[in-house]
């Protein structure tokens, strides 16, 4: 039995004595001893069969996992169970019928049972060499005496557990006696469940222990542990991980449970079901089948420990790679199952509380009530499960505050849409140990978490690596990866661009309703600047320093400068000082020149000061001269360091006064240890020249806390105040960090900040002496090498047990409001690019878009973006911009620069996933012109299609016919023949001066549209005409090559050819870029003639 598995443990309320001697808690023993002959009077004929007598035998110990009232009856009273010990509970005389080492250890109790309920206590001793037989007549005679409640004349009823069936020889001698003493007999197990139902407090308590074990078991070894296994790929039976689950339970250090092993155990053998076999019971086992994981797998994992005897429970179901069946059936499984324990409070019966969970099945899915458990789970406590407390249709006892259910429900025999045999059938199952309060429930293995997106998982990839097989063998990693999403079929394509297109038309219905209801144009948040207090170095005259000298003074402590002004020494505030500086002349005469801010002055900050005495008159600038150079330096040092340090304060307090005041942090008490993360920077870092102390992270109730030995170094984060935190270990990084992105600013040391960062370095640097190249297969290095990555994989376990704990933390009820989770940056999504002034790898997040290595931090939230622009997107282009436009239009637009194409595809991908509406243009915007002309007038921007504006074709198809459009030049066979004289004058300014006077006799000539072969002609002529020496027979030869013979020899001709073709080409890419640079040939007529011809241009080109 369980007990016997654990008989040396420290009992649930005994106290150790000292060796492996222990004593009953008298208190304790007083208090259930009052319970139970209280209970058993007030519901003696309807939970306790009438009876007039217990009697309760305790088989002898086992180590089989069995559950006995009897045994129960052992713990909750005395503290552990007694084996071969019978009890038998009269009105007027407790009887002990046990060994001599027992039966010294029950003699304490005997005045305390007078004292508690007014009975005698005796103990029978059974010597070794006997059966027990003459003290159980004993035993029998003193029941028949007793007083009887029904009269003299009626019999007295023995109650006894009829559902035990006697062990060993000792119990079965005193059942035979029983049966032949001609009393009646009546059973008693209802009484009993009924007396263990509700619970005392330090009952609630080792239940809580054993639900933070259990959890713990299930999240940090099972968890990882089947996530290893199908990672990579391994055999594994079911009957293995039982065997290794079982040993991290008894074993809780490894787990990190701080409870003593002796104290704990398990309440059955870990049971792990897969490949389509499932038993959803409780005596269920775990064969020796390997763990099955393919594609539409189910793997179902419970797990139930110990603490002190009471037990707890808790049950899992994993899907692998599910399918719509699978995930539709885990989701009404898991609205069902919360419902139940929704239901388990005061006042309600248990009935109902099936009924709740039944009811939403019904609802959401009606083919699967065939399929649900016939019961929502039973009570637990002392035993694994209370008889009395089954949560069915049928059990109408009412629930109580004090009351431990195990909720558990399930889908059995449900069948899924797969040609695999073993995943074709399959079953779900949720448990969960719930603690009934008086003010509801509490979920005490909330620690294990049981949502869908955490509990399937998805590991087929499979089709994605068919599609790479286009993918070049020298391509780097990070474009292989991209291709994984630009490589799909045109269908998936075409689904994209219709998913744009509704996210299109959302995004603009969305728009226009915000600048209709005035939601997308918010003032501007800076608002007026406070009104600096006023700088006063002297209230009254009396305050000043009496004067020694006539020379400049210094005075530190009132921060003001006295100036010798016609013989009267003049102060002036330090703040009021623009620059001071020094020079010498050549007859060694020092001067001293002080500058002052005045009012109207350019490049003078305004002062509030300042501004309220405008009428003042303000001394501009006053030079001193002296012969002691000394003295002169020392005093423009001394205001120097003056002005600096009241300029700092000044700036301070004033970044300080626009500080949000956020609440206290409630540091952690005694009861619980605040999760601690030790040797740790900060960004931005405190200042000042002193060493920089590596820190302390503790997360108290309701914020963090980081701290270093300096006392004045101390920075509180409330969980209140943090929108966004992320943890992200070393990968390639040589950083390991924490980084909460904040509401509200605050204070790190003198700067002002929303975002803050704590980091450990995870690898040393290391400089080579010699400077000579080391082998790869040097011992040294290797060893080195070793010692980084182990120190790299500390800090990334230490950091993400710190992250594990911090979430648990999170999910309380008090924090549900705050949405908080530490967010991960996925790694295989990112893009370098240049946010700010240098090239940074960007990383989305499931909620935001990061850049945590390189300072400044970006952190852009999703839910925040308008839209998204990709800019200089075109062909040739090796990067191509992004510009971030976001809800609120006062906010300037976010630019990520210089973007390798490579990305492109796999932003795209990411953009669409994430429901992001994208636009793509040839040219960079003047974002704040266009955000100006949309918050002027937001209807115009309305009627006219909203962002429909920066869609390719849509503009193509609206502004073809327009010369003037940003679209470029459309060249066409039929061109005008006449143009207007300013855009001619403006072509001509773009050509060389020498080539001008030639243009001009061209044009009339031009403007009849003359062929390509006549255009060769006359440049040939032209180049004649100016002198050039004829061509080589090399150069004719090779014209000769494209089809065409030239006449005339002309040397420059070749040269002049080359340069023609350079324009030709550079016209060509600008048109592809959408850029207006039409007349770069000799000749604006030519270059319009020759790109009406696009063919023969591309053939020359080529």
């Amino acid at each position: 039995m369980v007990e016997g598995r654990n008989a040396n443990g420290a009992p649930s309320n005994g106290k150790l004595a000292g060796g492996n001697a222990y004593t009953i808690d008298l208190d304790t023993f007083s208090r259930r001893l009052k319970a139970l002959y209280s209970h058993w009077h007030k519901h003696k004929d309807d939970l306790w069969g009438s009876s007039d007598a217990l009697a309760i035998a305790t088989p002898p110990p086992s180590e089989d996992l069995r559950y006995l009232k009897s045994s129960a009856v052992n713990i909750w009273l005395l503290g552990y169970e007694f084996p071969e010990t019978i009890m038998v509970f009269g009105d007027k005389q407790i009887h002990f019928l046990c060994s001599q080492k027992k039966a010294s250890l029950l003699s304490v109790v005997k005045s305390t049972a007078k004292e508690a309920v007014d009975v005698e206590v005796i103990v029978h001793v059974k010597v070794k060499s006997e059966d027990g037989s003459a003290q159980m007549d004993n035993v029998l005679q003193a029941i028949r005496r007793q007083p009887k409640s029904d009269g003299p004349d009626t019999s007295v009823v023995i109650g006894y557990l009829a559902r035990e069936a006697p062990e060993g020889k000792l119990l079965e001698i005193w059942a035979d006696k029983m049966k032949n003493s001609g009393l009646p007999l009546s059973d008693i197990s209802n009484g009993l469940a009924d007396l263990f139902a509700v619970k005392e407090q330090s009952e609630i308590i080792d239940v809580k222990k054993a639900a933070y074990l259990t959890a713990s078991a299930m999240k940090n070894f099972v968890v990882p542990k089947l996530e290893k296994v199908i990672d990579e790929e391994n055999k594994v039976t079911h009957s293995l991980l039982m065997d290794d689950t079982e040993k991290a339970i008894l074993e809780p250090a490894k787990i990190k449970v701080k409870l003593k092993a002796e104290n704990v155990d398990i309440c059955y053998p870990p049971i792990f079901q897969s490949g389509g076999n499932f038993d959803l019971r409780p005596s269920a086992t775990s064969n020796d089948d390997h763990l099955y994981y393919d594609s539409a797998s189910v793997i179902i994992c419970a797990v139930g420990s110990r603490y002190n005897s009471y037990c707890s429970n808790v049950a899992r179901t994993f899907l692998i790679d599910s399918t719509s069946i699978q995930n539709k059936a885990y989701e009404v499984l898991l609205k069902a199952h919360e419902a139940a324990i929704g239901a388990l409070k005061p006042g309600n019966k248990l009935s109902s509380v099936y009924q709740t969970a039944l009811a939403v099945v019904e609802r959401d899915a009606p083919e699967f009530v065939s399929n649900l458990t016939k019961s929502a789970g039973t009570g637990i406590g002392l035993e694994f499960r209370e008889s009395g407390l089954i949560i069915n249709a049928k059990n109408d006892k009412v629930v109580k505050a004090g009351m431990v259910f195990n909720v558990s429900l399930g889908f059995h025999n449900l069948q899924a849409e797969t040609t695999a045999e073993k995943s074709r059938n399959f079953s779900l199952l949720l448990a969960d140990t719930v603690i009934v309060t008086n003010e509801g429930h509490e979920v005490v293995t909330h620690l294990s978490t049981k949502a869908l997106k955490d509990v399937a998982y998805s590991f087929n990839e499979d089709e994605e690596e068919e599609e790479e097989v286009n993918v070049k063998t020298d391509s780097t990693r990070k474009e292989a990866l991209y291709s994984k999403a630009t490589l799909r079929s045109n269908n998936q394509e075409e689904l994209r661009r219709q998913h744009q297109a509704e996210l299109a038309r959302q995004k603009n219905e969305e728009t226009a309703r915000r600048l209709a209801g005035g939601g997308a144009l918010p003032g501007n948040s800076r608002g007026a600047a406070k009104a600096s207090s006023d700088l006063v170095a002297y209230k009254s005259i009396n305050d000043l320093p009496p004067s020694r000298d006539m020379i400049i003074q210094v005075d530190q402590k009132n921060e003001a400068i006295l100036l010798p002004i016609y013989g009267t020494m003049v102060p002036f505030h330090v703040a009021t000082v623009k620059t001071v500086s020094s020079q010498q002349d050549t007859n060694r005469n020092c001067y001293i020149r002080i500058i002052f801010n005045v009012p109207g002055t350019p490049f003078t900050p305004v002062d509030a000061n300042a501004v309220k005495n405008q009428s003042s008159i303000h001394l501009k600038e006053v030079s001193f001269r002296s012969k002691d150079p000394r003295h002169i330096s020392e005093v423009v040092q001394l205001i120097k360091t003056l002005r600096r340090n009241v300029m700092a304060r000044e700036s301070e307090r004033a970044e300080r006064a626009t500080l949000v005041t956020q609440e206290k942090l409630v540091l952690a008490g005694n009861k619980f240890k605040p999760v601690r993360l030790s040797d740790l920077s900060i960004r931005p870092s405190f200042g000042g020249r002193a060493r920089k102390l590596p820190g302390t992270l503790e997360a108290h109730v309701n914020g963090f806390r980081y701290s270093t030995s300096r006392p004045d170094e101390r920075v509180d984060i409330m969980f209140g105040n943090i929108k966004h935190a992320f943890f992200q270990p070393s990968e390639k990084e040589m950083i390991t960090l924490l980084h909460f992105h904040l509401h509200n600013h605050i204070m790190v040391g003198n700067k002002k900040t929303k975002d803050v960062q704590f980091y450990v370095e995870v690898m040393d640097v290391v400089q080579t002496l010699g400077g000579g190249k080391r082998s790869a297969y040097d011992p040294d290095e290797i060893e080195e090498e070793q010692r980084e990555r182990q120190r790299k994989n500390k800090f990334n376990l230490d950091f993400q047990n710190f992250v594990n704990r911090v979430n648990d933390m999170w999910t309380q009820p008090q924090f549900k409001g705050l949405d908080l989770e530490f967010d991960q940056p996925l790694r295989e999504l990112g893009f370098h690019g240049v946010p700010y002034k240098s090239s940074a790898f960007i990383v989305p997040t499931s909620s935001c878009l990061v850049e945590l290595i390189e300072t400044p931090f970006l952190v852009i939230t999703l839910s925040d973006i308008e839209i998204v622009n990709l800019e200089r997107v075109g062909f040739g282009q090796k990067n191509f911009d992004m510009a971030i436009v976001f809800k609120d239009f006062k906010r300037e637009v976010m630019r990520i620069d210089s973007i390798p194409v490579s990305a492109l595809d796999g932003i795209k991908e990411w953009l669409d996933t994430t429901d992001i509406k994208y636009y793509e243009s040839k040219m960079n915007l003047n974002w704040r012109e266009v955000l100006k002309t949309i918050t002027d007038d937001p209807q115009r921007f309305i009627e006219e299609g909203g962002w429909e504006f920066l869609n390719i074709d849509a503009s193509d198809s609206e502004s073809g016919e327009s010369e003037e459009s940003d679209q470029g030049y459309e060249p066409s066979d039929a061109e005008p023949e006449s143009d207007s004289e300013d855009e001619d004058s403006d072509s001509e300014s773009l050509v060389d001066s020498e080539e001008e006077e030639e243009e001009e006799e061209e044009d009339s000539e031009e403007e009849k549209g003359k062929s390509w072969e006549e255009l060769e002609k006359e440049a040939s002529n032209a180049d004649r005409e100016k002198g050039d020496e004829p061509d080589s027979e090399d150069e004719r030869r090779r014209k000769k090559n494209f089809g065409k013979s030239r006449s005339g020899p002309s040397s420059a001709a070749p040269k002049r050819m080359k340069f023609r073709v350079k324009q030709i080409m550079l016209h060509f890419e600008s048109r592809v870029h959408r850029k207006q640079s039409l007349y770069l040939c000799e000749s604006p007529k030519v270059c319009k003639r020759l790109f009406s011809r696009l063919e023969a241009v591309t053939f020359l080109i080529t």
